[in-house]
Parts: C-alpha cells; structure tokens; sequence
C-alpha cells in the first residue's frame, strides 16, 4: 500500500490563533515537574506551595518558577493568603487543552 504525499496545503484549514494557544499551552506543559504539579493538583482541590515543594522533592526557587509558568499560562489558580499561597486547578484551561489537542 503506497500514500501519496501531500501535493498542495490548499485543503488544510488553518487557524493561526489556534495554532498559536495549542503551542502556548504544550510550552507551559513540557517539563516533567510542572505535569506532575498538575497531577498533584487534580486529586486535591488545593495545595499550598510549600506541600508541593515537599512533593517535588525540587528546590522551592524551581517549584515557584514551574508553578509561576502554569500561572502565567492559565492552567492554575494562585490565591496568596499572606505568608502563603494556595494553588488549585484551573479545570476550564484544562479542558480547553484538551480541545486544542481535537484540532491535531
């Protein structure tokens, strides 16, 4: 069974805004500490950031570096309570991945 190559891009929709949130999104997921932040963060409903220093077994400066990534790209919530901070899912930004990911 022989395919054929692709001769011209013409048929394929493309949405550049799409195309740009899909690699917004996978930029902020790709490091393996800031997967298993979100792992973390979808079985409890919250996480103060010094619990999850202690489960990353990571340097508090790399754990605030990672969490502040996942912030900046929507797919956490950050509620600072002074000394702390509590951090929890952002499910919608979750969810709206996973939608990106459809138009692959």
């Amino acid at each position: 069974m022989t395919q054929q190559c692709l001769s011209s891009l013409n048929d394929i929709a493309v949405d550049e805004a799409r195309e740009q949130a899909l690699a917004t999104c996978a930029k902020a997921l790709a490091h393996p500490a800031r997967i298993r932040l979100l792992r973390i963060l979808t079985v409890s409903d919250s996480c103060l950031g010094s619990d999850l220093v202690e489960q990353l077994g990571l340097a508090q400066s790399t754990v605030s570096e990672h969490l502040r990534i996942l912030r900046e790209a929507g797919f956490i919530h950050a509620e600072v309570q002074h000394p702390r901070t509590c951090f929890s899912l952002n499910t919608e930004a979750v969810a709206q991945f996973r939608t990106l990911l459809d138009y692959l």
